[in-house]
């Protein structure tokens, strides 16, 4: 479904990054190492890279990661692209930065381990950024999966990384313009923490 979804050229989301991480910025180094997540077309990864990071993303659609080279090329910038899923992932690999941006597409125990391996992939001290939609976005339609068992709540972010230092948490709405994929109305949630070290 997804490989099909990202057939077409034009970008399902767009080329620009989140806003998430225009308001992550204050906490990314230049040098460090960064992991992009479910990382679709690289609109995410290519601008963490721009930012002076070394990053390495991975998708389990062909057709994304394609993509997410093309746009890389075209903006300058290395990222080490990786077509896998979450399962075929190795996350003993470490980071200094790891980032799952709108990755909602797996229900609550699955992201009960998802969150467990994010924390493995995380050198002590390093920075989880996590972005995504509140349950009330399913009833506005305007991007994400149809589940509201698969979204994000503060209480249940601040339970699974319980220890964890905690930068920002934020549970608001915002008009949110990024592609087909996302445009309208929508229920966020920013979460940035800093594993224990």
């Amino acid at each position: 479904m997804w490989n099909e979804r990202y057939g077409s050229e034009e970008y399902l989301f767009g080329t620009e990054p989140a806003d998430f991480l225009l308001r992550a910025r204050p906490w990314l180094r230049e040098g460090d190492t960064a992991l992009a997540i479910a990382d679709g077309e690289g609109r995410n990864s290519v601008w963490l890279a721009g930012q002076g990071l070394h990053v390495t993303a991975f998708d389990m659609a062909p057709n994304a990661v394609a993509k997410a080279r093309k746009l890389a090329k075209a903006r300058g910038v290395a990222v080490d692209f990786h077509v896998n899923d979450l399962d075929g992932w190795d996350w003993t690999r470490t980071h200094d930065v790891v980032a799952g941006i709108f990755i909602q597409f797996i229900g609550p125990e699955e992201r009960a381990l998802l969150f467990q391996r994010i924390g493995a992939a995380l050198r002590p001290g390093g920075m989880l950024l996590l972005h995504g939609y509140a349950p009330r976005q399913v009833g506005y339609g305007t991007g994400g999966p149809p589940d509201a068992e698969n979204m994000y709540t503060l209480d249940l972010l601040h339970g699974a990384f319980a220890g964890w230092e905690v930068l920002r948490a934020e549970d608001f709405d915002a008009e949110v313009d990024e592609g087909k994929g996302h445009s309208g109305r929508s229920a966020l949630i920013d979460f940035i923490a800093r594993k224990p070290g």
